[in-house]
């Protein structure tokens, strides 16, 4: 059953009454009320607030890095382990192919159910998980085999065991070791980017959000209570941040927003896998056109100009 959230009612209300007239065959108001509905969603989704949004990237049928492999790759072929330590199952790393194009994909997997998010640690990587992403990552640099990462944590585990096996460390070395990559990456952020965890596969040749997710350097919640000491401020911290795609976009700090459904990758799953799948693609034939040199040289400009500002 889907899930809708508190200022999609009236659309859960016109979604209820088409099922019902499509139950009585009654065509006539089947068309008027699907008229109605695609009026109440434009008008409901071009006004959205950054806290609304940050609801969207946290909805718990928007796809999750999973549904995406499932979908575009084929061939495809896991990834197991640090060679140090586990398997850490919040993230996956897969080999196959896009199209007829080869790709290693690295994500962050929440999981589905209450055995299936404890099984991912609920997507917040511990270090052994950064490290099976860096080991999929040079084996694709070997064999010059374009790279996808999909982003969706809430952070980084910060649990005692997580520390104690060096998770600082571990993000470090990665966004070290990703930014010296020679071979084409590109990072998409498909829910929600939360601080060092997310950084730890977001440095790429390109780095895009779909529409309704959110990258920050804090959680809303976490900001709130450090600043204000009061939960009830999550909104007012959601809304400073400026967490959304186009605010990053126009702080030039990512590369590009993928239009997802304007109602949301929850509603239309198949629309936003197309949208990625076709962003993706895109990007590589971009990537292609450069030298190595030339990409390595672009990926440290837009590094290294990361932070400027003008008084």
């Amino acid at each position: 059953m889907a899930a809708y959230l508190d200022f999609e009612d009236k659309i859960k209300k016109i979604e209820e009454d088409i099922i019902i007239a499509k139950t009585k065959a009654d065509e006539h108001a089947v068309e008027i009320l699907e008229k109605k509905l695609e009026k109440e969603v434009e008008k409901t989704f071009k006004n959205l607030s950054d806290y609304q949004k940050l609801q969207l990237a946290r909805h718990p049928d928007r796809p999750y890095a999973m549904d995406y492999i499932n979908e575009i790759l084929t061939d495809a072929y896991e990834i197991h382990g640090d060679r140090h330590y586990v398997d850490d199952s919040a993230i996956v790393c897969y080999l196959g192919f896009i199209g007829e194009q080869k790709v290693m994909v690295i994500g962050e997997q929440k999981g589905r159910g209450t055995k299936d998010k404890l099984h991912r640690n609920f997507g917040m990587p511990s270090p052994e998980g950064y490290r099976k992403a860096l080991r999929a990552a040079k084996m694709a640099e070997k064999f010059q085999i374009p790279i996808l990462m999909l982003v969706d944590t809430p952070g980084a585990y910060p649990g005692i065991g997580a520390e104690e096996r060096n998770q600082s460390e571990a993000i470090a070395t990665n966004l070290f070791e990703f930014a010296d990559l020679t071979t084409p990456t590109v990072s998409v952020v498909i829910g929600e980017g939360g601080s060092g965890g997310a950084l730890a596969i977001s440095v790429a040749d390109k780095l895009a959000m779909m529409r309704y997710s959110v990258y920050a350097v804090i959680s809303p919640e976490g900001c709130s209570a450090i600043l204000w000491n009061d939960p009830s401020k999550v909104e007012t911290a959601a809304n400073a941040l400026r967490i959304t795609a186009e605010n990053l976009k126009d702080l030039k700090l990512i590369d590009d927003v993928v239009n997802e459904p304007l109602i949301g990758a929850h509603r239309q799953k198949e629309e936003a896998i197309r949208a990625l799948k076709e962003y993706f693609l895109t990007s590589l034939e971009e990537l292609k056109q450069l030298t190595p040199a030339q990409r390595y040289q672009k990926k440290y400009e837009k590094i290294m100009a990361l932070g400027s500002f003008q008084e």
